[in-house]
């Protein structure tokens, strides 16, 4: 009787273990069944993470609801394909980028775009900033933002510049003057000069000008003037000259440096110089022969008398005619000394004519026509060719002669 009981008891509680097993497995059973069911109702989606892509599987209804399943936070800044709103269907191809934060600096002021665009002109055009072909821009347009996410822009502004003669109006941005000249390719040579200092920078209101200037050397010959030589010829009668010797210059090579600005002569300095051929001096001879005239027997009767045409015996001599005037020791601008040094004022009653020399020659003794023997001892200004000048002693009897055609004989 005593081991019924505990065979009853294990029985019982052999039977109570395979209930609590067959519930777990039971249970079991049921969750992965509703596990399989439940994955396998799920659609697959091609998802892009800022360029990393990965396959997800979802039971989201829409693109929005699956980036809100793997904790994407969208900006509005974001780009998103296809849009939130699109449903999920399988094998979806979701793409999401995340924008950045460009900083963009115009001439120092500040502004900032949320963009997912990477070039730089791009970013430019999406943010407003309008720029031209002479601005400067760091990174380059087409180039890529980079990794410092900020875009420098220098705006260019117009600067005129006077390269020697030429003047045009050229580009620039806020820079020095040595980068403005090196920006536009000018080369300066050791002369030149600019207006402004290298290392000024330049603005709107600046005027760069160039000076260029050149130095060239040249050689120039020049003639060297001969001197002249006077001698005394006792020979020659006073107001004779003779040419013994004819000068000759002489040649002088100057080595001459030229200054030029803007390719005009401004300085020309002579650095050496080199005769090449001396000068041969001119030599004169002057005379100092002085004629001394005697009066004729009819002189005293010239002082009181009129010329006549009627005359002595005629010698022998060249013969030709001349217009004959009268003047005296006294007229206007008269010395009273003639050509060949007469004193006619305390001589008056010598014969005396005004000659040209290259007719009848100073110093010859020579017979007028109703004036007698006399001696061409004089020149005059107006005394030109075949003219004759008689020396009268008093005014009247010079008027009273006027102008006449008389002969003229040369005796020696």
């Amino acid at each position: 009787m005593s081991n019924n009981p505990m065979k009853n008891l294990f029985s019982n509680s052999l039977r109570s273990k395979n209930t609590w097993m067959t519930i777990v497995t039971l249970l079991v059973f049921f969750a992965v069944v509703s596990f399989i069911l439940f994955e396998g109702t799920k659609k697959t989606v091609a998802l892009t993470v800022n360029g990393q892509q990965q396959e997800v599987t979802t039971h989201a209804d829409t693109v929005g609801e699956l980036l809100e399943e793997q904790q994407i936070e969208v900006a509005e800044a974001d780009h998103v394909y296809p849009s939130l709103n699109t449903s999920i269907a399988q094998d979806l191809a979701v793409e999401w980028e995340q924008a950045q934060t460009i900083t963009i600096l115009v001439d120092g002021e500040k502004q900032t775009i949320d963009t997912t665009t990477d070039r730089v002109k791009d970013i430019l055009a999406e943010a407003g900033v309008e720029v031209t072909e002479y601005d400067q821009i760091a990174p380059a347009a087409d180039a890529e933002v980079g990794q410092e996410n900020e875009i420098s822009i220098a705006k260019a502004y117009q600067v005129k510049l006077i390269d020697g003669t030429q003047e045009k109006i050229v580009w620039s941005t806020s820079t020095t003057v040595a980068d403005f000249l090196k920006q536009n390719s000018i080369q300066l040579n050791t002369l030149d000069r600019v207006n402004v200092d290298m290392e000024k920078v330049v603005t709107p209101d600046t005027s760069i000008q160039i000076t260029r200037v050149e130095k060239v050397t040249d050689v120039v010959e020049e003639d060297i003037a001969f001197k002249t030589h006077t001698r005394k010829d006792d020979s020659l009668l006073k107001g004779q000259n003779k040419v013994v010797r004819a000068g000759k210059p002489g040649k002088l090579a100057k080595t001459v440096e030229i200054t030029k600005e803007n390719g005009k002569i401004i300085d020309r300095q002579v650095v050496e110089e080199q005769v090449k051929q001396e000068p041969l001096s001119k030599v004169v001879h002057e005379g100092t022969k002085v004629v001394v005239a005697a009066a004729t027997q009819t002189a005293a009767k010239s002082s009181s008398q009129p010329v006549s045409r009627s005359s002595a015996q005629e010698p022998a001599g060249r013969e030709f005619y001349v217009t004959a005037t009268a003047y005296t020791a006294y007229c206007t601008g008269c010395s009273g000394i003639t050509a060949t040094g007469i004193d006619l004022r305390s001589n008056p009653n010598l014969k005396v004519i005004a000659v040209d020399p290259r007719v009848i020659p100073l110093g010859s003794k020579v017979w007028v026509e109703g004036y007698g023997y006399a001696i061409a001892g004089d020149t005059g200004g107006a005394i030109k060719g075949n003219k004759i000048d008689i020396f009268i002693p008093t005014k009247d009897q010079a008027l009273a002669f006027g102008r006449k055609q008389v002969r003229v004989k040369v005796i020696n």
